[in-house]
């Protein structure tokens, strides 16, 4: 009891002193990092694509047997929805959760941008458009101070289009030409590097990777690695 206590208390202060802000990348087992975690001023964590869609939202699981790295449990605050009567581009999606108001692009606004997701409180989002290359095009470019690049479709096959930088950190990727049991997974993030077992390890640790760490806390943002 006095633990769950503790983690709570924890993830309150977390939230006060950070804010919203940009708080983890979930990386899987491809090497893809398709989620892209905000946290809000109410201690909410809410997940987006990086093609800019709110996947779900939720405060992070303090459950006995459920609050391993990245799991939600539902918020019961404040949810606010757009209605019927809003633009069409952007009604039924989320409004409010919390004191923490969302906004979405219109097809006005172009429509590489309708319904991509424009502002979570003070964080708004900039995307990459239709003059861009193509394996970037439509991806968050910023949100708030945060920068996001990608490789190019010019670059190696087996991490083209991934994100390659977050904020002021770095990504690589082993290449096509290696080892098969891992190429395309993550490789480094800043100074921190990932190594897995080969095609010649024995057959469930092919591909896995050799250090079981779930979470990496890298230039303040915490990154999930799922094997």
């Amino acid at each position: 009891m006095k633990a769950l206590f503790l983690t709570v208390v924890i993830n309150f202060l977390f939230a006060l002193v950070y804010g919203q802000r940009l708080a983890q990348i979930t990386i899987t087992n491809n090497g893809n990092a398709d989620v892209i975690t905000f946290l809000t001023n109410d201690g909410v964590f809410v997940n987006v694509t990086k093609d800019g869609k709110i996947i779900d939202w939720g405060i992070e699981s303090t459950r006995p047997g459920y609050n391993y790295p990245g799991r939600l449990d539902q918020y019961m605050g404040r949810i606010e929805y757009y209605s019927g009567y809003d633009n069409e581009d952007f009604k039924g999606k989320i409004r409010y959760v919390g004191i923490t108001g969302f906004t979405y692009f219109s097809s006005s606004e172009g429509e590489l941008l309708k319904g991509k997701v424009k502002s979570i409180g003070s964080i708004f989002f900039d995307y990459y458009d239709s003059f861009n290359d193509e394996a970037v095009r439509g991806k968050i470019k910023n949100a708030g101070s945060y920068p996001f690049s990608y490789y190019s479709t010019f670059d190696n096959e087996a991490y083209k289009g991934k994100l390659r930088n977050a904020g002021t950190s770095a990504l690589t990727y082993y290449a096509s030409f290696e080892d098969p049991a891992y190429k395309g997974k993550i490789k480094s993030i800043d100074g921190q590097k990932f190594a897995y077992y080969s095609s010649f390890d024995r057959r469930e640790y092919r591909g896995m990777m050799k250090d079981a760490q779930m979470q990496y806390f890298i230039n303040s943002i915490r990154y999930l690695i799922r094997n």
